[in-house]
């Protein structure tokens, strides 16, 4: 069983940056990897990024790839995604999931195991 609980989120205008944090419990976080999703209104959830258990992979929806950044520190149980260069589209809840395994996924079907969101709104 993996907790996953996020923070950071918040109001921040365009073009400014937030960096979001997903805490883990348990000891074996380790050979979790970890995906971060987001949800806006009306619309279904999507894969942001995500991140092998090791922290040597990463892998970006073409969204928000060189504007966000996904890392990793275990000896925290920590997984974060330092975004940049908000955009209004930005808006959403965004999520941080994970699963047991080497292979990282964009698919949120093949996570186990999600945290409860955290809300981030970009203004214009």
């Amino acid at each position: 069983q993996v907790l996953l609980v996020e923070s950071g989120g918040g109001l921040v205008q365009a073009g400014g940056s937030l960096r979001l944090s997903c805490a883990a419990s348990g000891r074996t976080f380790s050979y979790y990897v970890v995906g971060w999703f987001r949800q806006a209104p009306g619309k279904e959830r999507e894969f942001v990024a995500t991140i092998s258990a090791s922290g040597l992979l990463t892998y970006y929806a073409d969204s928000v790839k060189g504007r966000f950044t996904i890392s990793r520190d275990n000896t925290k149980n920590t997984v974060y995604v330092q975004m940049n260069s908000l955009k209004l589209e930005d808006t959403a809840i965004y999520y941080c999931a994970a699963r047991h395994g080497i292979s990282v996924s964009s698919a949120s079907r093949e996570y186990d195991y999600w945290g409860q969101g955290t809300q981030v709104t970009v203004s214009s």
